[in-house]
């Protein structure tokens, strides 16, 4: 319970260093999350008993050769193809808003520090530091949430095009 606390308490720390900005961006950064692990989830779960369940409608057909069976075959390829991809635009967004809102954090930062030096007058670095702390951990917050929403969008969309055109090639037409 204690660790807890102290956790609790260093996050706070945190936040309050980096100002509200940062606070906005870890949100995203926590949805951006559940939206990749929701993905993971169906990719590697759900989506292989769809997948069979497709497989198993298109060889129960009697008929696979004729021009409406290719146009039902590219429907339910296009279908698959639809939920594959479910959630990857949001995910996209909230990886191209991170940086967005990292160089938010450091304007905001600044002016906090130029505040700083119309009040006092002078330079001092230490009446300074506040500001640039400020400054620099919501832009440090926010590559570090782009690059990894980079990398597990980047695995997604290549894991669910392939994927697509492995149901393509199951999904044979008679000739």
């Amino acid at each position: 319970m204690v660790l807890l606390i102290e956790a609790i308490n260093a996050l706070r720390e945190f936040l309050d260093t980096g100002g509200q900005v940062l606070l906005v961006i870890g949100l995203i950064i926590f949805a951006m999350w559940l939206l990749i692990l929701e993905r993971f989830m169906f990719v590697f779960g759900r989506y292989k008993t769809y997948k069979n369940e497709l497989l198993t409608l298109w060889k129960a057909r009697d008929e696979r050769n004729s021009w409406n069976a290719e146009q039902i075959r590219q429907a339910q390829i296009s279908r698959a193809g639809i939920r594959l991809n479910a959630n990857l635009p949001y995910i996209n967004v909230m990886v191209a808003l991170c940086p967005l809102l990292g160089l938010l954090g450091t304007v905001t930062g600044m002016i906090e520090v130029f505040d700083v030096m119309a009040i006092t007058g002078t330079g001092s670095a230490r009446s300074m530091a506040s500001g640039v702390s400020k400054a620099t951990i919501p832009t440090m917050a926010g590559m570090v949430g782009a690059l990894s929403g980079v990398f597990a969008s980047t695995y997604l969309q290549r894991k669910t095009k392939r994927e697509v055109e492995l149901l393509e090639d199951k999904m044979l037409l008679d000739h």
